[in-house]
């Protein structure tokens, strides 16, 4: 059986050694043995039958591998949502504002890290930068166990520790996109995509319902606990990606696709839409347990509930699940279509929310944020669905009108979605901290979160003109974001 056949490294040769290529198979791809670790030369996923013989296998290997890794990204970044909840129980007292600024901090540094995120999957290659990129969550690990350890830690140590879980989530997420969007055909992008996300995204629930366990056990709270037990889970994912991944080529083709991105307009619409979704799935991940321990303190008096997070976890675990099902969804109705439809669903979740404020009724408010984060699950997968969708329409449209050869378009499309959905989820992830600070001055200065709410509720209505501007409607729209209403984005 060939080399390609088995997915295996071939044996270096004189030859092989002093170049980084090596000759093609017919059959599949070509994994191409070089000081750096191994390397598909040829990767043609299109293609059903090498999708069928060597593709789908490859592809699904280095998809499990990197939910790992991004599923440990977010368990680090989120971590910072449970910590703060407990740390007047555990001798800390800090204000209010600042305790929304430790919620925020992540965010922030997370959101600005996915830019350098990207562009370094081209640059060093998926599996490398999978590799580092775990190793960089022992950081943030370490840091918080070194400022829980002493109630006398100023909170500038705090507030440092909290900005470094931003490599977590914040920057393994675009990373991980960039990577597997090469490795899946346009008719499996939606659902590979939307796996990869959710397993980073349940991440979240993962450790609001992990977390407050662990740091009660033995009685008290042992805040320590939360940056360890992460740390194992994390070596484990570094030396995986290393060894077991793959690099792609036509990854690291060229960086020019990010510059051409960021000219484009349906790079910044759908960027615009990605605010809105993911941004309100992490805005409101980190902000739930804070908002509920402020909002119900009388829900301190019953000790199970306060041990589960206060079921706060419950949202980013439906929030996570339902994104494959959004692209899905997107894949069979269109993304545009999906998309608009979760933005509405969001808008009425957001009424509700401020109904359960008005009333004080926990089970209304709990449930309303339940339907949030299934719309914004749902929304962020349809979201990102598109994004392939629409660079893939416009290379059809491209090839017809200049008479250029139609693979070569389709491959600079592929290129061009990596580069977005890079960009698109560096500026979603923005929304996060922009939810939190909405939040933080709702809660500080006027003295509930309801403003705040209302706030999002009319976001989500602006999304909804804006889908449907750009790629509902059926006239042609201003040049700079040119219409694809015709088009199944």
């Amino acid at each position: 059986m060939s080399t390609a056949e088995t997915d295996t490294p071939a044996r270096p040769t004189a030859s092989s050694s002093s170049s980084p290529s090596a000759s093609t198979s017919a059959s599949g791809p070509v994994l191409a043995p070089t000081r750096r670790g191994r390397w598909i030369e040829r990767w043609e996923p299109e293609d059903p039958e090498f999708w069928r013989r060597t593709g789908r296998r490859v592809a699904r290997r280095n998809l499990v591998l990197s939910v790992l890794t991004e599923h440990l990204g977010f368990n680090v970044w989120i971590v910072w949502s449970v910590v703060v909840v407990n740390l007047r129980p555990a001798g800390f007292d800090f204000t209010a504002d600042q305790l929304f600024w430790l919620i925020s901090a992540p965010n922030l540094v997370g959101a600005a890290l996915r830019v350098p995120y990207t562009f370094a999957v081209p640059r060093f290659g998926g599996r490398v930068w999978t590799a580092v990129s775990a190793a960089l969550l022992l950081v943030p690990c370490l840091l918080l166990v070194v400022a829980v350890r002493d109630p006398e830690t100023p909170y500038w140590l705090f507030l440092l520790a909290a900005a470094t879980a931003g490599v977590g989530g914040g920057g393994t997420f675009s990373s991980s996109m960039a990577n597997i969007s090469f490795f899946f055909p346009e008719r499996k992008k939606g659902f590979a995509l939307g796996l990869n996300a959710a397993g980073g995204n349940i991440g979240v629930a993962v450790t609001q319902l992990v977390v407050p366990v662990v740091i009660s056990l033995g009685g008290g709270v042992h805040l320590a606990y939360a940056g360890l037990l992460w740390m194992p889970f994390v070596v484990v994912a570094g030396v995986c990606a290393w060894f077991l991944m793959d690099g792609l080529a036509e990854a690291r083709a060229d960086t020019r696709s990010y510059a051409t991105a960021l000219r484009d307009g349906h790079t910044w619409v759908v960027a615009f839409l990605y605010v809105g979704t993911f941004g309100s799935f992490i805005g409101y991940s980190f902000a739930l347990p804070l908002l509920i321990r402020s909002t119900f303190p009388e829900l301190e008096a019953v000790p199970a509930l306060a041990r589960l997070g206060y079921l706060a976890f419950v949202g980013a675990l439906v929030g996570s699940v339902a994104r494959p099902l959004g692209g899905w969804l997107a894949d069979r109705f269109g993304g545009a279509r999906v998309t608009a439809l979760t933005f509405a669903g969001m808008a009425l979740g957001a009424v509700g929310v401020v109904s359960g404020l008005d009333s004080h009724h926990f089970p209304v408010f709990l449930g309303s944020f339940l339907w949030l984060f299934v719309m914004t699950g749902i929304g962020n997968g349809s979201t990102y669905r598109m994004i392939p969708a629409i660079f893939g329409a416009r290379a059809r449209r491209r090839a017809v009108e200049r008479g250029t050869s139609a693979d070569e378009e389709a491959r600079a499309a592929r290129r061009r979605s990596a580069a977005v959905i890079g960009i698109a989820g560096a500026v979603g992830a923005f929304g996060g901290f922009l939810v939190n600070q909405v939040f933080r001055i709702a809660h500080v200065h006027l003295g509930t979160v309801a403003p705040a709410v209302w706030v999002f509720f009319g976001g989500y209505l602006l999304s909804v003109g804006v889908i449907w501007w750009c790629y509902l409607r059926r006239r042609l729209l201003v040049t700079r974001v040119p219409s694809l209403a015709h088009e199944n984005v």
